[in-house]
């Protein structure tokens, strides 16, 4: 009967890890994108500007909008 409890106890820990550090990742994921978004206004300019387009800052602005809404 300890054997098995034994057993049983170390397979939950081991599941209760797993799931914990899941989590935990993710969240610093999250919080680092937020952070650091792969994105600025200064990359839309350079895109754009490789794309042959002077873009205004209006459309910065846009394309800025559009970035984070897809973040949410």
């Amino acid at each position: 009967m300890n054997l098995g409890l034994a057993i049983a106890l170390i397979v939950l820990a081991a599941l209760a890890g797993v799931v914990l550090g899941f989590f935990i990742s993710q969240r610093v994921t999250k919080k680092h994108l937020r952070e650091n978004p792969p994105i600025n206004e200064d990359v839309i300019r350079a895109m754009m500007s490789q794309m042959g387009r002077t873009p205004s800052q209006k459309q910065v602005n846009q394309v800025m909008k559009q970035v984070q809404a897809n973040m949410k």
